[in-house]
């Protein structure tokens, strides 16, 4: 039996405790550390942060990254920010320390259209340690453009892919409720819309990736960004929603090939959603649709996606790939490292 994969957690907020849960049941895989800015966290147990009931693991919790980083992993899950350039430096250390990379960072999912220096210099880094990063998750990195690209192997001559996801707020963590604006009046939502605060990340980056592998040669993407007010009062587990305040975000993005639409994708994310279905339709020959009644639990999936992912991106050649290169299955409980 080989070694087991020694993996690192790298931000333990509400995504990092649940990808580190699902790492745990994975007899392949060791977790010999994590790292959290937050002093708090700081010098704990990481299962004893967790609550779970087998506590304490034996695995420390630190917010010097760099020691930790040193004790040689094989891969370090990345869970700390949504933007791109706000984690290049912890992206850059990650892979000096000669590991790779598994990141939620949605901007990283696809990134040469709107970082591409960023995206060389990650390539040219992870290249020159022999490492490989990727950037995935539930979306972007599956339901809106790895879904919609695998249906496209069925398909001839296609002409134009399309995907809707409509996702009930309420079932999410409390951060992503905050990320959609829920509980705020219009007039505050459309001001921190304007302000860059108020978005789903990722629907750009899944047009730019599904365009490339469909050769559908968009060159405009566009995105709206609207709320969704609640026509009755809405109570979660974290917070109330009145009647007319913002329940969530309505966004769309679409992909011009000139001035012809090749792209479309929705997203509707929003507390009190109660027909939630994720649907991806490729127009070619034949036509293909396919829908998930209930849609995809966002937290559940992207923890799944991460942690399925990392026997992948551990076989895969060095540099910045994406979930459009990577196989994408299931790793058992009981696999041999």
């Amino acid at each position: 039996m080989k070694k087991k994969i020694r993996a690192i957690q790298y931000g333990v907020g509400p995504i990092g405790a649940a990808i580190v849960r699902l790492m745990r049941e994975k007899q392949s895989i060791e977790i010999i550390g994590a790292i959290d800015s937050d002093p708090a966290k700081a010098g704990q147990d990481l299962g004893d942060l967790l609550g779970a009931s087998d506590a304490p693991w034996g695995v420390p919790v630190t917010n010097d990254a760099a020691s930790m980083l040193g004790e040689s992993a094989d891969v370090v899950i990345h869970s700390t920010s949504t933007l791109l350039p706000n984690v290049m430096d912890q992206l850059m250390a990650c892979l000096a320390a000669e590991a790779c990379v598994v990141s939620t960072c949605e901007e990283l999912s696809y990134p040469w259209r709107k970082y591409p220096e960023l995206a060389a210099k990650l390539d040219a880094e992870a290249k020159t340690w022999g490492v490989a990063l990727i950037g995935t998750g539930i979306n972007p990195g599956f339901v809106m453009d790895k879904l919609l690209i695998t249906l496209s192997a069925a398909s001839q001559n296609i002409e134009s892919a399309r995907a809707v996801r409509i996702v009930d707020a309420s079932k999410r963590r409390l951060p992503l409720q905050k990320k959609v604006g829920a509980g705020m009046s219009v007039e505050e939502f459309r001001a921190q819309v304007a302000a860059g605060a108020i978005k789903h990340h990722g629907l750009p980056e899944s047009v730019a990736m599904v365009s490339d592998a469909l050769g559908l040669a968009v060159d405009e993407i566009t995105e709206t960004i609207e709320p969704v007010v609640a026509r009755e009062r809405v109570q979660t587990p974290y917070l109330e929603v009145a009647a007319g305040q913002v329940a969530g975000v309505h966004q769309i993005a679409h992909g011009y090939a000139g001035s012809k639409e090749k792209i479309y994708m929705e997203l509707q994310m929003f507390v009190g959603a109660t027909e939630p279905a994720d649907t991806v339709e490729i127009t070619g020959n034949p036509n293909l649709s396919l829908t998930i009644p209930g849609g995809t639990h966002g937290d559940i999936a992207t923890a799944s996606v991460v942690v399925n992912c990392i026997p992948a991106i551990l076989d895969a050649p060095a540099g910045l790939r994406t979930s459009r290169d990577l196989p994408m299955c299931f790793l058992p409980p009981d696999a041999n490292p």
